[in-house]
C-alpha cells in the first residue's frame, strides 16, 4: 500500500456537507462527480496528500443511503492507494481477507477500487484504489 489515498463520508445532503467541510478546511470541493453504478454523488476536498470524499446516495437501494439508515452519517471507509489492484487483491485474499467484488470496477475520481468486507477487517470498511492510466 502506497498511502492514505482518501476517507469516505457518508453524508445526507452533499451541497451542506460540501458547504460545511469548505468552510472548516477553508476551501471548496476541487472536484464533484456521479458514480451511476454505485448510486452515489461525491465531492471531493484535498488535505495535503489526502483526500475526503462525501458520499451522497442518489438511490434508496445504494449502499451508501443504506449505510446512512442503519448507522447514520459518519465515516464510510478508507481508502488505501495502491500501484497494482489487481496484485493486492490476490495479496489480501492470501492473508485471508474477504473481497465484497471478485474484480476491481470503475469508482470516482479516475480510479480502480475494490472493497474489503468489514466482516474481515474489524468492521472498518477498507477500499483499494489504483489511478487509472491513459493508454499510450
Amino acid at each position: 500500500m502506497l498511502k492514505v489515498e482518501h476517507i469516505g463520508i457518508a453524508v445526507k445532503n452533499l451541497n451542506q456537507s460540501g458547504a460545511l467541510i469548505g468552510r472548516l478546511m477553508g476551501k471548496g470541493a476541487y472536484k464533484t462527480e456521479v458514480v451511476q453504478d454505485e448510486g452515489v454523488s461525491t465531492s471531493f476536498f484535498k488535505v495535503g496528500d489526502t483526500k475526503i470524499e462525501l458520499l451522497e446516495a442518489t438511490s434508496p437501494d445504494s449502499a451508501i443511503a443504506k449505510f446512512i439508515e442503519k448507522r447514520g452519517e459518519g465515516v464510510h471507509h478508507i481508502a488505501f492507494e495502491v500501484s497494482d489492484i489487481e496484485v493486492e487483491m490476490k495479496r489480501l485474499v492470501g492473508e485471508g481477507f474477504d473481497l465484497i467484488h471478485k474484480t476491481p470496477k470503475k469508482g470516482a475520481d479516475n480510479k480502480l477500487i475494490c472493497f474489503l468486507h468489514p466482516k474481515s477487517t474489524n468492521g472498518i470498511l477498507v477500499e483499494l484504489c489504483q489511478e487509472i492510466k491513459e493508454k499510450e
